[in-house]
C-alpha cells in the first residue's frame, strides 16, 4: 500500500469533468484506489463518493493505493490531478 498527499490546483476544485476524468484513470487500474479528505476516505473509483466529497481547490487529499499495480496507478493518478 502507498499514500501520496496531493494538493488541488484546479480553480473549480474536482467538479464534474475533472471528477470523470479522475475516475476514468482509476478504473483503469486492478489496485484498490481511495480519496480521503479530512476523516472522509471513498473508493477514488466512484463519481457519486468524488463528488460528495466537494473537493475545492487548494484542499489537499490524500491518495492511497493497493494492489498489484499501485506504483504505476499512483504515478498515473497523481499526474492527472496535476494536469487538471
Amino acid at each position: 500500500m502507498i499514500e501520496k498527499t496531493v494538493k488541488i490546483e484546479n480553480e473549480l476544485g474536482l467538479h464534474a469533468r475533472p471528477a470523470a476524468l479522475f475516475v476514468r484513470e482509476c478504473s483503469k487500474y486492478k489496485s484498490e484506489i481511495y480519496l480521503k479528505k479530512n476523516d472522509f476516505q471513498i473508493n477514488a473509483k466512484s463519481i457519486m463518493g468524488i463528488m460528495a466529497m466537494g473537493i475545492s481547490e487548494g484542499d489537499e487529499v490524500e491518495i492511497i493505493v493497493d494492489g498489484p499495480d499501485e506504483e504505476r496507478a499512483m504515478s498515473e493518478i497523481v499526474k492527472v490531478l496535476e494536469e487538471l
